[in-house]
């Protein structure tokens, strides 16, 4: 009997499953909302500097104050981050208006300019307040915008490194509760945060809570479910964070002040702490740990939960050992993430598809956290933008099904890439035409990350899947980290970001073509068979390894996404 006949044994998918899975799921809705929460509490309001102090304490109207102020850039809008360095009086006589004219005099356009002296000035119609204005994160500060996403998904990035080892160590309930705990404080204090450096620090904290949330929620989905139903299951989990992405738009709509956004995505993770005392630990976990009594234990509570008390009196150590015999003989643990670049077909396969994963991170956030520059309402591109991903992963699943696995994750990529640099040649002003571009894209690297786990998780060896997984996984953090800075280069070349973001996909895709194909291949146990593949020697598929495939979800489903 394998354990996943045991798991049949004490219910299946019976009651504990649906309450153990539905109970799990709902932190995930919120993850979204953290990975995406830049793009509202980090929001430009439209700002211009500060009026001369003899100027704002005078009767002027508004309109009237920033004529005497702010000069007019090219497009005929007040500058952002420069004004006269003395009170243009004259200007009152030209009847209000603020558009350069012929006539317009030689002191007007060579007055002296100086930076704002005396702050700046917000135009807060959209929202309440965000850190940008709390904390004037503009002209020569603006660059700490983007420094606060790359701390945050820094902290994704050691989360994953920190929580996946402890995990290993000490169960994952314990650090799903501490993960829950941290969140919750972490962004508490976020939200209360009276400096710039105070806000990224607990941000740092929720970025590792959100890792540590992620990897121990999925790893207690799958090893309490059966292998049969956990492509399912897992789906539906994956399908929990796109879901999320909708609800973020729909809190950020109705919340408008940044600290208040905060709390409501992170006090909710209070009740999720209280929840998951009531989670029961991975009885395979246990077991594996020589805690055998404690597994059965946990079996005995879930059976009779499923109604099923006679199986639960039956359950003994040595049906667990026997249960575990093939897990424990396939455990290597003198392999490391070193393997992975030791044999040619292997080194050349890694490096592939570690391009592959960040590239496809890289640009994911290049996009999903620069939502304004598209000049549409950001609530409504949210929306869309979090929409799109479920046509997305409905198609490259087919496409794996039918087409293979190469092509889609190749095609996903290079599709994406061009959408977005012909996003390059589109006018400003044609909102419509760029937003419809920057949907195919990005819904095309949503695709690509559907198919980067799966594929991924088919081409390493069994012997050292895991680290594999590990590795590439940690190559998307990367990516997701170096994404925000790259909008900085903007102030130099406007055009380059979008080069880079459609550019990199591209480059990565074309070398997505010369990996190997895994649709009706057997799943390689070994890192020989990988270097046998490489060479040519290739198999049919095992009946069987379509079921052991399952077993690999549970790291499938991270998502950085």
């Amino acid at each position: 009997m394998a354990f996943g006949e045991v798991l049949d044994y004490v219910g299946g998918t019976g009651r504990f499953q649906i309450v153990h899975v539905s109970l799990l799921c709902i932190p995930v809705l919120l993850m979204a909302s953290h990975n995406l929460l830049q793009n509202f509490v980090a929001a430009v309001p439209p700002h211009y500097c500060s009026a001369h102090t003899n100027i704002s304490q005078s009767q002027l109207s508004p309109e009237e104050t920033l004529l005497l102020t702010v000069p007019l850039d090219k497009t005929g809008k007040p500058e952002r981050c420069s004004r006269y360095a003395a009170p243009q009086w004259h200007r009152l006589t030209k009847n209000g208006t603020s558009v350069f004219e012929e006539g317009d005099t030689k002191d007007d356009l060579d007055a002296d300019l100086q930076g704002c002296l005396d702050g700046w000035s917000y135009n807060m119609t959209e929202m309440t307040t965000t850190i940008i204005s709390d904390w004037h994160l503009v002209c020569d500060m603006r660059s700490l915008k983007q420094m606060g996403q790359t701390i945050y998904m820094g902290g994704v990035l050691v989360g994953a490194l920190v929580f996946g080892g402890l995990s290993d160590r000490y169960g994952r309930r314990i650090l799903l509760l501490i993960s829950n705990l941290l969140m919750a404080v972490a962004g508490t204090c976020a939200a209360f945060s009276t400096s710039f450096p105070l806000y990224c620090l607990f941000r740092f904290g929720c970025g590792m809570a959100l890792s540590g949330v992620g990897l121990n929620t999925f790893s207690l989905i799958v090893e309490w479910i059966p292998t049969h139903v956990r492509t399912g299951v897992g789906t539906i989990t994956g399908y929990c964070y796109t879901i999320g992405q909708l609800i973020l738009a729909f809190i950020a709509y109705f919340i408008r002040d940044w600290r208040w956004l905060i709390l409501a995505v992170s006090l909710p993770f209070y009740v999720f702490f209280l929840i998951s005392w009531w989670f029961h630990e991975s009885s395979r976990w246990l077991v594996l740990t020589n805690q055998p009594e404690k597994a059965i234990k946990n079996l005995k509570s879930v059976a009779k939960f499923n109604g099923r008390h006679e199986e639960a009196e039956k359950i003994d150590i040595k049906m667990l050992q026997e249960s575990m015999k093939k897990e424990m003989s396939c455990s290597h643990g003198s392999y490391t993430a070193l393997d992975l670049f030791r044999t040619p077909t292997m080194r050349s396969m890694t490096v592939c598809l570690s391009a592959v994963w960040l590239s496809t991170s890289f640009a994911y956030y290049g996009l999903a956290m620069d939502l304004q520059k598209f000049g549409v309402d950001i609530y409504l591109i949210q929306v869309i933008f979090g929409a799109v991903d479920i046509p997305a992963k409905i198609i490259i699943t087919l496409t794996m099904s039918f087409i293979g696995r190469r092509p889609s994750q190749a095609g996903a990529q290079i599709i994406a890439g061009i959408a977005i640099l012909i996003n390059l040649l589109i006018p400003n002003d044609m909102q419509t035409a760029r937003t419809c571009l920057a949907v195919v894209g990005k819904g095309c690297l949503a695709a690509s990350f559907n198919c980067c786990y799966l594929y991924s998780g088919e081409l390493f060896p069994t012997v050292i899947r895991q680290n594999g997984m590990g590795w590439v996984s940690m190559m998307a953090r990367v990516g997701a980290m170096v994404a925000p800075m790259v909008l900085l280069t903007a102030d130099y070349v406007p055009w380059l970001p979008g080069l880079i973001y459609g550019g990199a996909p591209i480059l990565t895709g074309v070398a997505a073509i010369f990996l190997p194909e895994t649709i009706g291949c057997p799943l390689p146990d070994t890192i020989q068979d990988m270097e046998d593949r490489g060479s040519g020697k290739n198999s049919k598929t095992a009946p069987k390894e379509s079921i052991i495939l399952q077993d690999t979800q549970s790291n499938l489903l991270k998502q950085t996404a």
